[in-house]
């Protein structure tokens, strides 16, 4: 898939999502998703990735796979320059800060998701370098009752 056929997937995604309440189909139909925005590295500019996640309390945990490709995701680039962003599931949205997980917590991350992910060590395989496990945790009013 060429860099431009995966934006406007990506675009599609965005779209079917925030028109169905956070449901979409075709190859996502069964992957839970969530919308992260972030700011851009370079451009300052907002821009909102559809990802696939799981929940870790009132934190969600994305994974800088990008697919098994050569070089780490823009949203991962973007979010070491700018660490705040926001998530969106479902209906709901909340701002959130990310860190990314080190020694034994990405360890656990990692392993707990390869269970419903075995997919995610084919894409470690490809690469040189260790894919980034990436925690988002929601800052503000909304961080106690998310994610029930």
């Amino acid at each position: 898939m060429s860099n431009e056929q995966r934006r406007q997937l990506h675009l599609d995604v965005v779209t079917e999502f925030r028109a169905n309440a956070g449901k979409v189909g075709g190859q996502f139909a069964n992957t839970p998703l969530l919308l992260l925005t972030t700011t851009g590295a370079r451009t300052g500019e907002s821009r909102t990735w559809p990802l696939a996640f799981q929940r870790d309390g009132n934190r969600v945990v994305v994974y800088a796979a990008n697919g098994g490709r050569p070089n780490r995701p823009g949203w991962y680039h973007n979010l070491t320059a700018h660490p705040e962003a926001v998530v969106e599931v479902g209906t709901e949205s909340w701002p959130v800060v990310a860190s990314v997980a080190e020694g034994d917590e990405r360890q656990q991350l990692w392993e707990s998701k390869l269970v419903d992910a075995p997919f995610l060590a084919d894409f470690q395989a490809k690469v040189p370098w260790q894919i980034p496990v990436v925690i988002l945790t929601p800052t503000g009013q909304k961080q106690d009752n998310l994610l029930r």
